[in-house]
């Protein structure tokens, strides 16, 4: 745990991000890779990695010293160490809202946690494959609130040892063949059949047989179409 950071706790701070986001809110928790900070309204939780830099800040009659109620995402204690893997897991099969790419935010539930990569089921996207280093932040709905305000069915969970093992490249070499999106459909996306992957590079044939090749490194989601 940063000691550093931890001096900040019930502080007002202001945090960047990757892709020069501003967040601002009180910080809550600090674990070994992630911390929680609440804006007045949500708890978001931050892998440290993303996190460019910190300041304090003063308070003024909008802000809010502290959460009224505590968060559906139980973490940290004596039987786990705040982290971004107890964060992942004790997010399972909750309502969650998640930041990956620009101003798209994603909204469902996480189903699955592999090595490096997260199942991730989205009503608008349906199943997602998500690089776990490009999470940016998580915040957990209300215990009682889901996504567009429809009773969708809880999602089946499940954890193997296989999928424990599994890799983002090894997920995407599973779609060999398939037409999929990386990256959501935004600006940065790309759309195609893969052809191939080899190393770090993925080849991706476009609609009018254009050849891309990819590097898996900035490939943020996969899903099929």
């Amino acid at each position: 745990m940063n000691n550093i950071i931890q001096s900040l706790l019930k502080e007002y701070v202001q945090i960047e991000v990757s892709g020069k986001k501003i967040l601002k809110g009180t910080l809550i928790d600090v674990g070994k890779d992630i911390i929680v900070i609440f804006n007045g309204t949500d708890y978001m939780y931050i892998p440290i990695n993303h996190i460019h830099s910190y300041c304090t800040l003063k308070k003024n009659e909008l802000d809010t010293l502290a959460p009224i109620e505590s968060s559906s995402i139980k973490t940290g204690g004596n039987s786990h160490e705040l982290s971004l893997l107890v964060t992942l897991d004790q997010a399972k099969g909750k309502s969650t809202e998640i930041y990956l790419i620009d101003d798209q935010p994603l909204h469902g539930y996480i189903t699955e946690i592999m090595g490096d990569y997260f199942e991730f089921y989205s009503p608008i996207y349906k199943t997602m494959y998500i690089s776990t280093k490009h999470l940016k932040w998580l915040i957990p709905y209300p215990t009682n609130e889901s996504p567009y305000g429809l009773n969708y069915p809880k999602p089946q969970l499940s954890v193997t040892e296989a999928a424990i093992i599994d890799t983002f490249k090894n997920k995407i070499e599973k779609f060999k063949d398939k037409i999929i999106v990386f990256n959501i459909g935004g600006s940065k996306s790309h759309i195609g059949t893969i052809k191939n992957v080899e190393d770090q590079v993925v080849e991706l044939e476009t609609a009018r047989s254009v050849k891309e090749y990819i590097n898996i490194d900035h490939i943020k989601t996969i899903h099929g179409v």
